[in-house]
């Protein structure tokens, strides 16, 4: 009997918050692995006598799960990961914010295992790379919520005025668009202000919801000026848009035209937020991700790749403890 393995990358984890936003996977060729003969005595997670363990490990773990139950050498590194058993017929790798999970099969004893893992180490060193440098660069983000913080809009660095004198019409906020009034410099650089209507002695949370409430509105008009201007282009009719506040998604669509938006978007440049939206209305003509379906989103945005990579790389604030 043969297997196949799997391997698996979670590209956005929980926040990412990005934070962080929206989980994409991606997968190596299957590489067939043979099955044991007749094997020693299964136990939980294997064989009897693991390749290495837990406690006899003398070396820290620059990788490590927090459910770590197994751990290998793999280049240079130590990597500790959660070990799991179950009705499979494939060796799985998966990793995402907490680190690696390896699921097998209940009958690959462990050195097929073994070898599985080392046979693929450079690309699993690169993905658990690009998820803690995907991390620490969500962590960078964070907003300390206070008057003066920094917030991105549209690709913008805006400060964060509280201004308890003002009500502005009702709605709590107001961006200063007026170029005779002189913006906040800092560090020499001039910067919009988001006017809030908050006392000096508002909470975190009293600031964070209000900015949240404000950027909510503005992505609601933002999207619908823009799936306005790039459905004739594609030839499509939407039927309804509904914010997202999605950890793993940017956006999505049905068929009915319904679709679906994440807020957060709108911390990214104009060019990012029409790639999404030209993403969405292009699954209104092909609903799956066909070379068919990227000729369409090209045929109206030639450099989605580039946004697409934007999408991915650029930090924004974690809008999550």
């Amino acid at each position: 009997m043969r297997a196949l393995l799997q391997y698996t990358l979670d590209l956005f984890g929980p926040a990412l918050p990005v934070a962080s936003a929206p989980k994409i996977q991606e997968k190596q060729p299957d590489i067939p692995v043979s099955k044991a003969p007749v094997a020693p005595k299964i136990g939980a997670f294997g064989a009897s006598k693991p390749t290495q363990s837990l406690a006899d490990a003398t070396l820290p773990a620059n990788f490590r799960h927090p459910r770590a139950n197994r751990e290998s050498r793999l280049g240079d590194a130590v990597v500790a990961y959660e070990f799991k058993r179950g009705k499979r017929r494939t060796i799985g790798f998966s990793v995402g914010p907490d680190g690696l999970v390896l699921s097998a099969p209940k009958w690959v004893p462990l050195y097929e295992v073994e070898k599985a893992l080392q046979e693929k180490a450079p690309w699993i060193l690169k993905k658990l790379d690009e998820t803690r440098q995907r991390h620490d660069r969500l962590e960078s983000a964070r907003i300390e919520w206070r008057d003066g913080t920094l917030i991105p809009f549209l690709g913008q660095q805006v400060v964060v005025v509280l201004d308890p004198r003002h009500q502005f019409g009702g709605v709590g906020a107001a961006l200063n668009t007026d170029e005779r009034a002189p913006n906040l410099t800092l560090d020499g650089v001039p910067h919009l202000t988001l006017h809030v209507a908050l006392a000096h002695t508002a909470t975190p949370a009293q600031i964070r919801d209000a900015v949240q409430a404000w950027l909510m509105r503005q992505a609601r008009r933002i999207f619908t000026e823009r799936l306005d201007h790039f459905a004739p282009q594609l030839q499509v009719s939407w039927k309804k848009l509904s914010l997202s506040s999605a950890d793993t998604r940017w956006g999505s669509a049905s068929v009915d035209g319904s679709i679906r938006l994440n807020w957060r978007l709108v911390h990214f440049k104009q060019s990012v937020i029409d790639y999404v939206v030209v993403h969405e209305l292009s699954h209104l003509r092909v609903m799956n991700h066909s070379p068919r379906f990227w000729d369409t989103v090209g045929a109206v945005v030639p450099d989605y790749a580039m946004l697409r990579k934007q999408l991915k790389d650029d930090s924004i604030p974690k809008w999550k403890d």
